[in-house]
């Protein structure tokens, strides 16, 4: 997506990273979105995937959705957890300088999370290749180098791509965030008394 208006998501995803410590950042449109494309990246399909019975509902459905199954495990986290044995963190309730923790990092930045875009996400990597495919599976599996019509599209993707406005505001307060803020607090149910995850 290099199109003049999209040039601002090029510079929060630069920005962004800067402040996490991590080579790229990919935005999306939402945490969610960010968790799932890693899924997808890292080929959970067919295996199980550790996480904690507290989390926030969207975590373990898009692990399913991504055809991987569910281990709830009961263990104590604060700001971020691994999606274990994956290289993919859930880091959407922590946003200080330097928090990225290698792999792929995913944050949030919902209108309850420290940046308050809205909505949105990103998926933060110290791998070039993983930010490529992360890139174009957001958009449709488009480079959105060239116009649509000129696009050799070579794999199918999503429609998953942040916005210039959502972009724009998140540059807008990155600049005045703190760099040590505190982890925001897990207020999540156990998610295996769902019937939803009891199948």
């Amino acid at each position: 997506m290099t199109s003049r208006a999209f040039s601002v998501v090029e510079l929060f995803e630069s920005a962004m990273a800067e402040f996490a410590g991590a080579r790229y950042g990919v935005a999306v449109d939402s945490c969610t979105s960010a968790i799932f494309l890693s899924c997808m990246h890292e080929g959970v399909a067919g295996s199980p995937v550790r996480l904690p019975a507290r989390t926030y509902i969207s975590v373990p459905a898009a692990i399913i959705h991504a055809g991987g199954t569910v281990r709830f495990n009961d263990f104590a986290w604060s700001g971020a957890y691994p999606l274990d044995p994956f290289p993919i963190v859930d880091g959407a309730l922590r946003m200080r300088r330097g928090m990225y923790l290698g792999g792929l990092h995913c944050v949030s930045f919902h209108m309850r999370k420290h940046l308050r875009i809205g909505r949105g996400g990103m998926v933060l990597t110290d791998d070039a290749d993983a930010a490529a495919w992360l890139r174009k599976a957001r958009f449709d599996g488009r480079d959105g180098s060239v116009p649509f019509i000129h696009d050799a599209v070579e794999m199918l993707g999503w429609n998953a791509y942040m916005l210039p406005e959502q972009a724009a505001r998140g540059l807008q307060l990155l600049e005045s965030l703190p760099d040590d803020l505190p982890d925001l607090t897990p207020d999540y149910p156990d998610l295996r008394r769902l019937p939803v995850f009891a199948r």
